[in-house]
């Protein structure tokens, strides 16, 4: 199906934050918890992009992912690991057998601040490798000189390049100053052709923010009811508690609906939420806290 555009639209700022602000106060009840728990972190992408990631550090990675607790906790693996494009190749082996994605960033992540074909040229050796997603991220500098074509085109190319692998577009909304921005960035990567929208590189403060989230929600939720097409929705950097991420969740639910409750079509970016999500689960599960070391780091 085409891709057809809605009008990129404004954002009413006091509605947006006062709505946000009222998933903060929700209260989960006891037997929901767990299963929220459970849920959120089979949503997770579990990522390392430092300088000094090496195949070793990355092994580690995959295997918190695909054994993140005793199984007596009823916690699957997590929905993917994220790597740099080197890195990829390394992943797809200590993954092998396992459902877990491995996900890669490009495009120049974090600036995108490059030519096209260096672009693609980033995106291409993470294909290679085999990625099963990449992580693209916009360049915010077009985006706000008005080259809104330039930024199109650019995710176009990049979507036609990876083929069925899934695309997640990084808007970086921290750099993006305002919701109308946020909102018209959103706009323009599904008409593009991105399959996700992303909030976050996890390099810029501030990050994934409960307003900001909603606004892409809402953007997701107008694109589909223009054209049919769901698109998944991954906010990334700053989410730090389980909590959080439940308030998250139930914003998803009561923005999207049921169908966007799956690692296929929301995700949180969240590597240090992992630990905090195992805790609370051992305590549902325990009746009583682990020590902040009996799970591994990721």
């Amino acid at each position: 199906m085409t891709r057809q555009s809605p009008s990129f639209g404004r954002v009413d700022q006091i509605m947006v934050e006062e709505r946000a602000a009222t998933f903060t106060k929700r209260s989960i009840k006891a037997e929901s918890k767990l299963q929220g728990l459970r849920l959120v972190f089979s949503m997770l992408d579990l990522t390392t992009l430092e300088g000094r990631d090496t195949p070793g550090k990355v092994m580690t990675l995959c295997h918190k992912a695909m054994h993140p607790a005793p199984e007596r906790y009823g916690v699957g693996p997590v929905a993917a690991v994220c790597v740099y494009p080197n890195l990829v190749r390394p992943a797809k082996a200590f993954l092998r057998g396992s459902p877990v994605h491995v996900a890669a960033v490009a495009t120049y992540f974090p600036s995108g601040q490059s030519s096209l074909k260096t672009k693609l040229e980033d995106t291409k050796v993470a294909l290679e490798a085999g990625a099963d997603e990449i992580d693209m991220v916009i360049d915010r500098a077009a985006f706000l000189r008005g080259e809104y074509g330039k930024v199109h085109d650019e995710i176009a190319a990049t979507k036609q390049l990876c083929g069925t692998v899934h695309l997640k577009v990084i808007l970086e909304t921290g750099e993006l100053v305002t919701y109308d921005n946020v909102r018209a960035a959103s706009m323009l990567a599904m008409q593009a052709g991105g399959d996700f929208i992303k909030t976050s590189t996890g390099k810029v403060s501030p990050a994934a923010t409960l307003p900001v989230t909603l606004v892409m929600l809402d953007a997701i939720r107008e694109f589909f009811f223009a054209t049919g097409i769901r698109i998944g929705m991954k906010p990334a950097g700053g989410i730090r508690t389980a909590k959080q991420a439940l308030q998250y969740l139930v914003m998803v639910n009561e923005t999207l609906g049921d169908d966007w409750l799956t690692p296929d079509m929301f995700r949180l970016g969240a590597s240090t939420l992992a630990n905090d999500l195992l805790l609370q689960i051992a305590k549902c599960v325990d009746g009583c806290y682990q020590s902040g070391d009996y799970f591994s780091l990721p």
